[in-house]
C-alpha cells in the first residue's frame, strides 16, 4: 500500500482468548483511570499498533536508513 493511500483496510483476525481477555481488562482500567468509558476494547488495538510503530526504535532505523538511502528529487 502506498502513503498516497488513505482508505482504510478491513482486517479480521482471531486473538488468542488470553489476549482478548487482556485487553477488556485494560479497557477496564482505562475507563476507571480516565473516566472515559471504553465500549469496544476491539477499538484500543489500532491506537496501540499506531503507538507501537511509533516508538519502535527498529522501526525508526530502518525508516532513517531507507530515507538516506534514497536519491534526492532536484
Amino acid at each position: 500500500m502506498r502513503a498516497s493511500d488513505d482508505k482504510p483496510v478491513k482486517v479480521a483476525l482471531e486473538l488468542p482468548a488470553s489476549l482478548h481477555r487482556d485487553l477488556v481488562d485494560y479497557a477496564e482500567r482505562l475507563s476507571r483511570e480516565t473516566g472515559r468509558l471504553v465500549s469496544d476494547p476491539l477499538k484500543l488495538i489500532v491506537p496501540m499498533l499506531e503507538r507501537f510503530i511509533a516508538t519502535d526504535r527498529g522501526i525508526s532505523k530502518i525508516r532513517r536508513s531507507s530515507s538516506e538511502a534514497a536519491p534526492s528529487k532536484s
